[in-house]
């Protein structure tokens, strides 16, 4: 240590260079990290994370196309390498490394993260249960066919170059997107100090919300407002589909650029053997990672948090996801559902904000204002192909004005070139002698002998004839802003009818929502329920008359043992209550039940409504609403127990059901109608006997009241339908076998309730036991479903009125063990206000509810 301190000081001054000491420059640390951060967060901002508004691409997507579109790369072509791909990319534009351009490629590439794929991915490009892509080696890549739309007329100076990173190439700055990309696919980034999140959207509504701007400019000269956009563009729609529960936080979003949308997985009830449940879930929630999902459910199982669940498994596969939640019998499936909506990401929420780069600038924009930029760059990039096309096609007529002199002086042009030592002196005679300019006359001297036929003169003046018409077309788009976004409005059109497809995305309802109701026109339909439960709307233009003994139409594709069991008609604005056989009572508007096809099965009504195990739908009504005070419920039993409960005291349906009556042992609730005062009942049991009794026999009872005596019974015997006389003339009486009859109301003479009631019904072997009956008039119609899904349409004016003790006729032909299930009355006289239409089919959606009168209704 002392050698070295002898060392310093022995040291000459001169050592230490003065210069040295000059280049030290003393800084405040505060201002230089702030302008050094700032320098930072700008370039990671405007380019790294955030998309531009023009094109909805950050640079390393824009780079990455471009590059593949330089190594011809398209969808017409072969794959290429990833590898090769993403090494041009890094080696020409993009040195930030090839994990992030390969991971840009991929995300590309994935068709549940982006909308409509830029990327045609060959090869394990990983997997919505969160599996990472192969390496890029082993992966191979091309355009898809929309892609090209992106890079469209990019050589025809459409979009300005700049240089790359070491000026040795030129990029883009950005791409010609003949569709607004950034709201079709969407993007997430997170910059310094911002982030973006904007949600992907529907093809063909983003291409409708940009063609009414432009209409609302060329035809009326206006801005549009954005609830005009919002008719068009309800909601994002995601790849993986699910379903958005209701509009308004998409309404915000698109209004201030900021909002939170909640997205529901799709989920139906299956009912199992033994009355147990499964929940199998076939969509997700927009980047939901199903294996992780899967997990949380296990985990949640076994902390005893879900309670319940005896299996679950992962069904999916090639053609779509499946994921299976078995459930014991003595649990809600419904209750299970909207735990797992709690407490996994079978709902989850989509935080957006609509961040995008203004010239450069990061903005937070209003879909309107998105739209008017993507309108605005189109409008740039259509005027420099126009002026692009416009100069192409000038320089071309100019040739051909030129070969066309030659031609018309054809003898003496050759004299001049031939008579010439050299090509320079033979078009400076010929600029001299025809006026011509240096490059018609270079086009004259390299014109080829077979120019001076017929024909391809021919060809000469129609292709002049052609461009004196294009150059026409293209001055009047430079000269109209209206004719140039009429050209944006026909070109993008077309994309969306070329690539465009249906919503992924279901929107449904959000209970927060109130203005659900009014979107949804009020309309005439046909409820159908089978006996295991599955319930669905149809339109009423899927049914048709046919006479007395048809075999009938295919009415619903149903499951081993199951066949339709009740039909109706209301309104679809009209509440539908729903009682089961355990004196419960749910209600639905019949909007709310979904439309399906005549042929399909339906949905499963657990899924609807809040059923415990063992619950079952006995009766459905359609009712407009709860404040009549003067109508009641008018309840029967399968053991002749009656019930009178005004309507009024079913106002406040919960979602878990209402006890609507209080049942006794082995005794069910079977039909329920809605009387007033003065109507008079009819109940008719299996065994074929009738008692008629006016409904104030019955006093008025609460909910949860038993009810009093109907009818007395025998101990084999049961009750298998009650009618009002408000309902028809006469009682349509059908038998399992498909035998029935009409008999008049006034053979039934009025009794009091309690008693045994009179025969109405010749039961034989032939016939069966009694299967239902309906109160009809002539001009009314049923349907008669059988076990095997058969339905026909009867009209009444053609079945004959006979005794009460007779059998009747047969009213349809069934095959070798298929019995009639049910019957249901679907027509009734609907008043327009001025006079009757009895042809249900030719009500318009215009009429009015007050005057709609519905199947098992009370007709006044």
């Amino acid at each position: 240590m002392a050698d070295n301190n002898n060392i310093n000081n022995e040291m000459p001054d001169d050592v230490f260079d003065k210069t040295t000491t000059d280049r030290i420059k003393e800084v405040d640390l505060q201002k230089t990290m702030e302008s050094d951060y700032i320098d930072y967060a700008m370039s990671v901002i405007a380019s790294r994370a955030l998309p531009d508004v023009r094109d909805g691409l950050k640079p390393v997507q824009r780079r990455i196309l471009y590059s593949m579109i330089e190594l011809n790369n398209g969808p017409d072509k072969p794959h290429r390498k990833c590898a090769r791909i993403v090494g041009d990319t890094m080696g020409k534009y993009h040195p930030h490394g090839d994990s992030s351009i390969y991971g840009a490629l991929v995300n590309m590439a994935q068709p549940w993260s982006m909308r409509y794929c830029l990327v045609d991915g060959h090869g394990n490009f990983g997997s919505v249960d969160g599996d990472g892509a192969a390496a890029m080696r082993y992966t191979e890549a091309r355009l898809t066919k929309i892609s090209m739309e992106m890079i469209a007329d990019i050589n025809k100076d459409t979009v300005d170059f700049v240089p790359n990173f070491d000026e040795t190439e030129k990029e883009p700055a950005i791409l010609p997107s003949r569709y607004p990309n950034l709201l079709v696919n969407g993007t997430t980034g997170i910059a310094v100090g911002m982030a973006t999140n904007i949600p992907p959207h529907n093809l063909r509504e983003v291409v409708n919300a940009v063609v009414k701007m432009i209409d609302n400019r060329v035809l009326e000269d206006r801005e549009t407002e954005i609830e005009e956009i919002l008719d068009i563009i309800k909601a994002p729609d995601f790849p993986t589909g699910g379903i958005i529960l209701g509009t308004r936080g998409a309404e915000e979003a698109y209004r201030t650029g900021r909002g939170k949308v909640i997205v529901r997985a799709v989920t139906n009830i299956e009912p199992m053997q033994n009355g147990k449940n499964r929940i199998v879930v076939t969509e997700l929630p927009y980047l939901v990672n199903k294996a992780n999902m899967i997990a949380k459910i296990a985990e949640l199982v076994k902390l005893k948090k879900l309670d319940g669940i005896t299996a679950l498994r992962d069904e999916s596969d090639r053609e779509g996801m499946r994921v299976v939640i078995e459930l014991r019998n003595d649990v809600n499936p419904n209750i299970m559902l909207n735990k797992l909506y709690k407490h996994t990401q079978m709902q989850d929420s989509f935080g957006i904000i609509m961040l995008a780069l203004v010239n450069n600038e990061p903005k937070v924009l209003s879909i309107t204002e998105m739209l008017k930029h993507y309108i605005k760059h189109q409008e740039e990039v259509v005027t420099r192909r126009t002026k692009y096309d416009l100069n192409k096609a000038e320089e071309r007529n100019h040739i051909l004005e030129g070969l066309l002199i030659a031609l018309d002086n054809i003898d003496e042009v050759i004299k001049i070139i031939r008579g010439s030592e050299t090509v320079a002196l033979a078009k400076e005679q010929l600029m001299g002698r025809f006026g011509l300019t240096d490059v018609q006359a270079q086009a004259i001297v390299d014109m080829r002998l077979r120019t001076l036929t017929g024909l391809e003169r021919d060809k000469l003046e129609q292709e002049h004839a052609d461009l004196l018409k294009k150059i026409e077309e293209l001055k009047a788009i430079l000269a109209d802003r209206k004719v140039l976004l009429g050209v944006i409005r026909t070109e993008i059109s077309e994309i969306a009818n070329k690539y465009g497809d249906d919503r992924k995305s279901q929107i449904g309802q959000d209970d927060s929502d109130i203005d659900t109701e009014d979107l949804i026109p009020n309309v005439n339909t046909v409820i159908a329920m089978t006996s295991l439960g599955y319930i669905k709307r149809m339109s009423i233009d899927n049914f048709k008359a046919q006479n007395r003994g048809g075999k009938g139409i295919k009415g619903i594709t149903t499951i081993d043992n199951d066949y339709v069991e009740d039909i109706l008609m209301t309104t679809t604005h009209n509440y539908v209550m729903f009682f089961t056989n355990t004196g419960r009572v749910y209600r639905l508007k019949a909007y709310q039940i979904p439309e399906a096809s005549r042929t399909s099965r339906g949905m499963a009504i657990v899924n609807l409504l809040q059923l415990a195990p063992g619950e079952k739908i006995s009766a459905m009504i359609p009712v407009k609403g709860f404040e009549d005070e003067e109508k009641c419920l008018f309840m029967v039993t399968k053991k002749g127990t009656v019930k009178k409960t005004p309507i009024t005291d079913f106002s406040n349906v919960r979602k878990t059901g209402l006890a609507a009556i209080t049942l006794r042992d082995d005794d069910e609730l079977i039909e329920v109608k809605t009387v007033t005062k003065d109507a008079e009942v009819f109940l008719v049991t299996k065994n074929g006997m009738c008692i008629h009794f006016d409904e104030s026999d019955v006093r008025i009872t609460s909910r949860s009241s038993i009810g009093v005596r109907g009818m007395m019974l025998d101990d084999t015997d049961e009750i298998v339908g009650m009618q009002l006389n408000t309902q028809g003339d006469s009682l349509l009486i059908v038998s399992e076998k498909g035998y029935g009859k009409r008999t008049t109301l006034d053979e039934f003479h009025s009794q009091f309730r309690g008693g045994k009631g009179v025969k109405c019904y010749k039961i034989t072997e032939k016939t069966g036991n009694v299967i239902g009956v309906k109160a009809v008039n002539d001009d009314n119609e049923i349907m008669m479903i059988t076990n095997a899904g058969i339905i026909i349409q009867l009209r009444m004016d053609e079945i004959t009125i006979h005794g009460r003790v007779t059998s009747g006729v047969k009213m349809i032909n069934l095959d070798k063990g298929v019995t009639v299930a049910k019957i249901a009355k679907v027509r009734e006289k609907i008043s327009d206000g001025d006079h009757d239409i009895d042809n249900i089919d030719d009500v318009s959606e215009e009429v009015e509810e007050e005057n709609i009168t519905t199947a098992d209704d009370d007709e006044e």
